[in-house]
Protein backbone atom coordinates (compact mmCIF):
# COMPACT_ATOMS: atom_id res chain seq x y z
CA UNK A 1 0.00 0.00 0.00
CA UNK A 2 2.97 2.21 0.78
CA UNK A 3 4.51 1.85 -2.61
CA UNK A 4 1.19 2.48 -4.21
CA UNK A 5 0.28 5.33 -2.36
CA UNK A 6 4.03 6.82 -3.13
CA UNK A 7 4.02 6.03 -6.66
CA UNK A 8 0.58 7.96 -7.08
CA UNK A 9 2.46 10.70 -4.81
CA UNK A 10 5.43 11.17 -7.22
CA UNK A 11 2.86 10.93 -10.38
CA UNK A 12 0.57 14.09 -8.82
CA UNK A 13 4.21 16.01 -8.10
CA UNK A 14 5.51 15.28 -11.76
CA UNK A 15 2.36 16.30 -13.38
CA UNK A 16 1.73 19.79 -10.90
CA UNK A 17 4.39 20.73 -9.11
CA UNK A 18 7.32 22.81 -9.63
CA UNK A 19 11.05 21.88 -10.26
CA UNK A 20 11.63 22.60 -6.36
CA UNK A 21 8.93 20.38 -4.80
CA UNK A 22 10.36 17.87 -7.40
CA UNK A 23 13.51 18.09 -5.73
CA UNK A 24 12.05 18.03 -1.84
CA UNK A 25 10.40 14.92 -2.91
CA UNK A 26 13.50 13.09 -4.16
CA UNK A 27 15.33 14.08 -0.96
CA UNK A 28 12.17 13.07 0.82
CA UNK A 29 12.22 9.85 -1.14
CA UNK A 30 16.24 9.49 -0.55
CA UNK A 31 15.32 9.86 3.29
CA UNK A 32 12.86 7.02 3.40
CA UNK A 33 14.60 4.70 1.49
CA UNK A 34 17.96 5.23 3.54
CA UNK A 35 15.75 4.03 6.34
CA UNK A 36 18.42 4.91 9.06
CA UNK A 37 20.59 1.89 8.33
CA UNK A 38 24.30 2.07 10.18
CA UNK A 39 27.67 0.60 9.00
CA UNK A 40 30.06 -0.15 11.45
CA UNK A 41 33.61 -0.07 10.51
CA UNK A 42 35.15 -3.29 12.68
CA UNK A 43 38.96 -2.87 13.51
CA UNK A 44 40.61 -6.01 13.90
CA UNK A 45 43.88 -7.66 13.51
CA UNK A 46 43.16 -9.79 11.11
CA UNK A 47 42.70 -12.92 13.76
CA UNK A 48 40.45 -11.34 15.88
CA UNK A 49 37.76 -8.08 16.75
CA UNK A 50 39.28 -5.66 18.62
CA UNK A 51 36.73 -5.16 21.98
CA UNK A 52 36.09 -1.42 21.39
CA UNK A 53 34.33 -2.42 17.63
CA UNK A 54 31.81 -4.19 20.40
CA UNK A 55 31.17 -1.04 22.56
CA UNK A 56 31.13 0.67 19.12
CA UNK A 57 28.23 -2.19 17.53
CA UNK A 58 25.89 -1.28 20.72
CA UNK A 59 26.10 2.78 19.93
CA UNK A 60 25.23 2.00 16.48
CA UNK A 61 22.32 -0.55 17.03
CA UNK A 62 20.24 2.66 18.43
CA UNK A 63 20.62 4.55 15.29
CA UNK A 64 19.26 1.51 13.21
CA UNK A 65 19.95 -1.75 11.23
CA UNK A 66 23.32 -2.07 11.48
CA UNK A 67 25.83 -3.71 8.94
CA UNK A 68 29.57 -4.36 9.36
CA UNK A 69 32.59 -3.80 7.23
CA UNK A 70 35.48 -6.52 7.83
CA UNK A 71 38.25 -4.91 5.74
CA UNK A 72 41.54 -6.74 5.82
CA UNK A 73 44.06 -9.41 4.21
CA UNK A 74 43.02 -12.99 5.56
CA UNK A 75 40.52 -11.98 7.77
CA UNK A 76 37.27 -13.94 6.94
CA UNK A 77 37.41 -15.67 10.32
CA UNK A 78 37.22 -12.11 11.84
CA UNK A 79 33.87 -11.40 9.53
CA UNK A 80 32.49 -14.89 11.05
CA UNK A 81 33.46 -13.87 14.42
CA UNK A 82 31.06 -10.36 13.88
CA UNK A 83 27.80 -12.04 12.52
CA UNK A 84 27.55 -14.22 15.54
CA UNK A 85 27.49 -10.16 17.25
CA UNK A 86 24.35 -9.95 18.88
CA UNK A 87 22.66 -6.85 16.96
CA UNK A 88 24.70 -7.17 13.51
CA UNK A 89 21.92 -7.88 10.63
CA UNK A 90 24.83 -8.29 7.88
CA UNK A 91 28.97 -8.38 7.74
CA UNK A 92 30.51 -7.30 4.38
CA UNK A 93 33.95 -8.93 3.80
CA UNK A 94 37.11 -7.09 1.78
CA UNK A 95 39.75 -9.20 2.05
CA UNK A 96 42.73 -7.72 -0.30
CA UNK A 97 46.31 -7.26 0.00
CA UNK A 98 45.68 -3.42 -0.26
CA UNK A 99 44.21 -3.23 2.82
CA UNK A 100 47.09 -4.91 4.61
CA UNK A 101 48.31 -2.03 7.76
CA UNK A 102 44.87 -0.50 7.44
CA UNK A 103 45.56 2.60 5.76
CA UNK A 104 43.34 5.28 5.52
CA UNK A 105 44.12 6.14 2.27
CA UNK A 106 43.15 2.11 1.07
CA UNK A 107 40.54 2.17 3.30
CA UNK A 108 38.31 5.49 1.93
CA UNK A 109 37.66 3.87 -1.91
CA UNK A 110 36.27 0.66 -0.36
CA UNK A 111 33.86 2.89 2.43
CA UNK A 112 32.71 5.01 -0.92
CA UNK A 113 32.02 2.84 -2.59
CA UNK A 114 29.96 0.66 0.25
CA UNK A 115 28.17 3.85 0.75
CA UNK A 116 27.33 4.74 -2.70
CA UNK A 117 25.70 0.90 -2.64
CA UNK A 118 23.91 0.65 0.48
CA UNK A 119 23.12 4.26 1.03
CA UNK A 120 23.98 4.42 5.08
CA UNK A 121 22.50 7.15 7.02
CA UNK A 122 25.51 6.59 9.98
CA UNK A 123 28.72 5.42 9.58
CA UNK A 124 30.80 4.76 12.72
CA UNK A 125 34.17 4.06 14.16
CA UNK A 126 35.46 3.46 17.40
CA UNK A 127 37.49 6.63 18.75
CA UNK A 128 40.46 4.85 18.47
CA UNK A 129 43.89 5.72 16.51
CA UNK A 130 42.50 3.69 13.91
CA UNK A 131 38.97 5.34 13.83
CA UNK A 132 40.08 8.50 14.14
CA UNK A 133 42.96 8.24 11.20
CA UNK A 134 40.14 7.31 9.10
CA UNK A 135 36.67 8.71 9.93
CA UNK A 136 37.78 12.43 8.51
CA UNK A 137 38.91 11.43 5.41
CA UNK A 138 35.91 9.93 4.65
CA UNK A 139 33.95 12.76 6.02
CA UNK A 140 36.20 14.84 3.71
CA UNK A 141 35.17 12.47 0.89
CA UNK A 142 31.48 12.79 1.58
CA UNK A 143 31.66 16.54 2.15
CA UNK A 144 30.30 16.10 5.59
CA UNK A 145 31.15 17.22 8.87
CA UNK A 146 32.69 14.36 11.03
CA UNK A 147 31.03 13.69 14.80
CA UNK A 148 34.14 12.99 16.96
CA UNK A 149 34.26 11.02 20.82
CA UNK A 150 30.71 10.59 21.16
CA UNK A 151 29.67 9.25 24.67
CA UNK A 152 25.73 9.20 24.13
CA UNK A 153 23.10 9.51 21.57
CA UNK A 154 19.88 11.28 22.06
CA UNK A 155 18.07 10.49 18.84
CA UNK A 156 19.19 9.74 15.21
CA UNK A 157 20.75 13.34 14.50
CA UNK A 158 21.48 14.52 18.03
CA UNK A 159 24.65 13.81 19.86
CA UNK A 160 26.78 14.36 22.90
CA UNK A 161 30.33 14.19 23.47
CA UNK A 162 33.23 15.23 24.93
CA UNK A 163 35.43 18.09 24.27
CA UNK A 164 38.32 20.37 25.77
CA UNK A 165 40.19 16.86 27.09
CA UNK A 166 36.68 15.27 28.35
CA UNK A 167 36.34 18.50 30.58
CA UNK A 168 33.18 20.00 28.86
CA UNK A 169 29.96 17.71 27.29
CA UNK A 170 28.52 19.01 24.35
CA UNK A 171 25.03 17.96 22.82
CA UNK A 172 25.22 18.78 18.89
CA UNK A 173 22.59 18.34 15.84
CA UNK A 174 23.64 16.99 12.70
CA UNK A 175 21.63 18.02 9.14
CA UNK A 176 24.14 15.94 6.90
CA UNK A 177 22.43 13.44 4.90
CA UNK A 178 24.97 10.67 6.16
CA UNK A 179 26.66 11.38 10.14
CA UNK A 180 30.34 9.97 10.22
CA UNK A 181 30.93 9.62 13.56
CA UNK A 182 33.78 7.74 15.99
CA UNK A 183 32.02 6.16 19.47
CA UNK A 184 34.21 6.58 22.94
CA UNK A 185 33.88 3.19 24.16
CA UNK A 186 34.02 3.81 27.74
CA UNK A 187 30.89 4.96 27.43
CA UNK A 188 28.77 2.39 25.72
CA UNK A 189 28.35 -1.50 27.06
CA UNK A 190 30.03 -3.91 24.92
CA UNK A 191 27.71 -6.13 22.76
CA UNK A 192 27.28 -9.57 23.45
CA UNK A 193 29.53 -11.74 21.31
CA UNK A 194 27.05 -14.34 20.91
CA UNK A 195 23.56 -14.39 19.79
CA UNK A 196 23.59 -13.02 16.57
CA UNK A 197 23.17 -14.68 13.08
CA UNK A 198 24.18 -11.75 10.51
CA UNK A 199 24.84 -12.93 6.78
CA UNK A 200 28.27 -12.66 5.28
CA UNK A 201 28.94 -10.96 1.90
CA UNK A 202 31.71 -10.12 -0.09
CA UNK A 203 31.75 -6.22 -0.37
CA UNK A 204 31.02 -3.57 -3.18
CA UNK A 205 33.84 -3.91 -5.75
CA UNK A 206 36.19 -0.50 -6.31
CA UNK A 207 39.31 0.44 -7.34
CA UNK A 208 41.56 -0.71 -4.39
CA UNK A 209 45.33 0.40 -5.67
CA UNK A 210 46.72 3.18 -3.15
CA UNK A 211 49.77 5.24 -4.61
CA UNK A 212 49.35 7.72 -1.74
CA UNK A 213 50.74 5.53 1.43
CA UNK A 214 52.70 2.39 1.85
CA UNK A 215 52.58 0.22 5.04
CA UNK A 216 56.02 -0.77 5.82
CA UNK A 217 56.18 -2.75 9.02
CA UNK A 218 55.13 -2.67 12.70
CA UNK A 219 56.71 -3.69 15.98
CA UNK A 220 54.64 -5.01 18.42
CA UNK A 221 55.47 -5.42 22.15
CA UNK A 222 54.62 -8.87 23.43
CA UNK A 223 53.22 -9.26 27.34
CA UNK A 224 51.49 -11.96 28.99
CA UNK A 225 49.29 -9.34 30.95
CA UNK A 226 45.73 -8.28 29.51
CA UNK A 227 45.60 -5.97 26.99
CA UNK A 228 45.44 -2.50 28.41
CA UNK A 229 41.88 -0.86 27.04
CA UNK A 230 40.43 -4.18 27.97
CA UNK A 231 42.02 -5.16 30.74
CA UNK A 232 39.38 -5.00 34.00
CA UNK A 233 42.64 -3.72 36.41
CA UNK A 234 45.04 -1.05 34.78
CA UNK A 235 47.93 0.77 36.88
CA UNK A 236 49.67 3.32 35.73
CA UNK A 237 52.75 5.01 36.29
CA UNK A 238 53.81 8.87 35.95
CA UNK A 239 56.62 11.30 35.75
CA UNK A 240 57.17 10.37 39.83
CA UNK A 241 58.15 6.88 38.65
CA UNK A 242 61.80 8.72 37.40
CA UNK A 243 62.76 6.11 35.15
CA UNK A 244 61.69 3.03 32.89
CA UNK A 245 63.74 0.97 35.07
CA UNK A 246 61.70 1.74 37.82
CA UNK A 247 58.45 0.51 36.11
CA UNK A 248 59.45 -2.90 37.31
CA UNK A 249 57.72 -2.25 40.55
CA UNK A 250 54.61 -2.18 38.89
CA UNK A 251 55.22 -4.99 36.45
CA UNK A 252 55.58 -7.15 39.86
CA UNK A 253 52.86 -5.54 41.09
CA UNK A 254 50.62 -6.06 38.02
CA UNK A 255 51.36 -9.44 37.44
CA UNK A 256 50.52 -11.29 40.72
CA UNK A 257 46.71 -9.02 40.05
CA UNK A 258 46.48 -9.59 37.02
CA UNK A 259 46.45 -6.12 35.44
CA UNK A 260 47.75 -3.93 32.34
CA UNK A 261 50.18 -1.49 32.66
CA UNK A 262 49.81 2.13 31.55
CA UNK A 263 51.58 5.16 31.58
CA UNK A 264 50.80 8.91 31.72
CA UNK A 265 51.92 11.20 28.70
CA UNK A 266 55.07 12.81 31.07
CA UNK A 267 56.03 9.34 31.12
CA UNK A 268 55.71 8.12 27.76
CA UNK A 269 57.85 11.47 26.39
CA UNK A 270 60.19 11.06 28.97
CA UNK A 271 61.11 8.02 27.35
CA UNK A 272 60.39 5.58 30.12
CA UNK A 273 57.94 2.94 28.37
CA UNK A 274 56.84 2.72 24.84
CA UNK A 275 53.92 5.22 23.20
CA UNK A 276 51.48 2.33 23.34
CA UNK A 277 51.30 2.77 27.17
CA UNK A 278 49.88 6.28 26.87
CA UNK A 279 46.66 6.54 28.66
CA UNK A 280 45.12 10.01 28.36
CA UNK A 281 43.09 12.12 25.20
CA UNK A 282 45.89 11.23 23.29
CA UNK A 283 46.64 7.65 24.13
CA UNK A 284 44.35 5.31 24.82
CA UNK A 285 41.11 5.62 26.66
CA UNK A 286 40.06 3.13 29.62
CA UNK A 287 37.57 2.49 31.52
CA UNK A 288 38.75 -0.81 34.05
CA UNK A 289 36.61 -1.58 37.34
CA UNK A 290 39.95 -0.61 39.33
CA UNK A 291 42.77 2.22 38.24
CA UNK A 292 45.90 2.90 40.24
CA UNK A 293 47.35 5.74 39.35
CA UNK A 294 50.81 5.78 40.86
CA UNK A 295 53.07 9.21 40.93
CA UNK A 296 50.62 10.43 38.28
CA UNK A 297 49.97 14.36 39.06
CA UNK A 298 46.35 14.14 37.25
CA UNK A 299 47.01 16.42 34.51
CA UNK A 300 43.45 17.08 32.73
CA UNK A 301 45.14 15.14 29.17
CA UNK A 302 45.46 11.58 31.65
CA UNK A 303 42.10 12.37 33.39
CA UNK A 304 40.04 12.54 30.26
CA UNK A 305 41.75 9.16 29.52
CA UNK A 306 40.93 7.03 32.88
CA UNK A 307 38.11 9.19 34.53
CA UNK A 308 35.41 6.73 33.62
CA UNK A 309 37.03 3.70 35.45
CA UNK A 310 34.83 2.21 37.90
CA UNK A 311 37.21 2.47 41.36
CA UNK A 312 40.44 5.11 41.01
CA UNK A 313 43.21 4.78 43.68
CA UNK A 314 46.14 7.54 43.30
CA UNK A 315 49.39 7.07 45.19
CA UNK A 316 51.25 10.21 45.50
CA UNK A 317 53.35 12.19 48.04
CA UNK A 318 52.20 15.33 47.33
CA UNK A 319 48.94 16.06 48.73
CA UNK A 320 47.67 18.75 46.77
CA UNK A 321 47.79 16.71 43.84
CA UNK A 322 45.06 16.98 40.82
CA UNK A 323 44.95 13.12 40.78
CA UNK A 324 43.27 13.53 44.46
CA UNK A 325 40.20 15.42 43.33
CA UNK A 326 38.94 12.36 40.93
CA UNK A 327 40.37 9.71 43.27
CA UNK A 328 37.93 7.25 44.97
CA UNK A 329 40.60 6.53 47.40
CA UNK A 330 44.26 7.88 47.83
CA UNK A 331 47.51 7.23 49.76
CA UNK A 332 49.50 10.05 50.60
CA UNK A 333 53.13 8.53 50.77
CA UNK A 334 56.01 8.10 48.66
CA UNK A 335 55.44 5.24 45.75
CA UNK A 336 58.48 3.51 46.28
CA UNK A 337 57.33 2.89 49.51
CA UNK A 338 53.95 2.60 49.03
CA UNK A 339 53.93 -0.16 46.11
CA UNK A 340 56.04 -2.89 47.24
CA UNK A 341 53.77 -3.03 50.35
CA UNK A 342 51.18 -3.46 48.50
CA UNK A 343 52.86 -6.00 46.69
CA UNK A 344 53.64 -7.97 49.31
CA UNK A 345 50.26 -7.57 50.72
CA UNK A 346 48.51 -9.11 47.44
CA UNK A 347 51.20 -11.81 47.69
CA UNK A 348 50.47 -12.45 51.33
CA UNK A 349 46.48 -13.00 50.12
Amino acid sequence: MFLIFLLSLITRVIMFSSARHINFLRQTITTLCRNNSTLVIAEHNNQKLIPSTLNTITAAISLGEVTCLVAGTQCKQVAAEVAKVKGVKKVILADNEVYTGFLPEALTPLLLAAQNQFKFSHIVAPATAFGKGLAPRLAAKLDVSPISDIIGIKDKDTFVRTIYAGNAIQTLKSKDNVKVITVRGTAFEAAGHEGGDGTVEDAPSCDVKNDLSQFIGQELSKSDRPELTSASTVISGGRGMKNGDNFKLLYDLADKMGAAVGASRAAVDAGFVPNDMQVGQTGKIVAPDLYIAVGISGAIQHLAGMKDSKVIVAINKDPEAPIFQVADYGIVQDLFKAVPEMTDLVDKN
